[in-house]
């Protein structure tokens, strides 16, 4: 009877993990919606998609993978072209919780974005679009 009783609560141990594990992974799941939503907040500065251009920030458009302070014709401070950072996940991330913190010296004027889920929204809409704005 008790090897019964331990099977019993060891099964029930591992429903118990699994519907935790599944539902912290599907509540950090990336949303492009909820990202291209956020993106909003940045529009008054940047631009991403085909007819993207440079406007008070760069285009947004390849920012996977880019170094920061690179595309051509937009003008940088010496901050963000010094940096040293090129943009994923975890740059990204920590660079739109609070910008001026990241690259002290940044002209990018924002309070940044603290929800943890909405800042991977967001990078999850803008790293869809590759350098030409077409999404991969």
């Amino acid at each position: 009877m008790a090897a019964k009783q331990t099977e019993d609560i060891m099964t029930r141990i591992v429903i118990i993990a699994g519907v935790l594990i599944g539902g912290t992974a599907s509540a950090f799941a990336q949303d492009l919606a909820n990202g291209e939503n956020s993106f909003k907040k940045c529009l008054p500065c940047h631009s991403v998609g085909a007819d993207a251009k440079n406007k008070v920030g760069p285009l947004l458009n390849g920012l996977d993978g880019r170094k920061s302070g690179t595309i051509e014709g937009y003008t940088y401070t010496e901050a963000n072209k010094n940096s040293g950072i090129t943009w994923a996940d975890a740059t990204f991330a920590e660079y739109i919780t609070d910008p001026r913190a990241k690259i002290p010296g940044t002209k990018m004027v924002f309070a940044g974005i603290k929800n943890e889920k909405e800042r991977g929204d967001l990078w999850a809409y803008l790293k869809q679009f590759d350098a030409k704005g077409e999404k991969k």
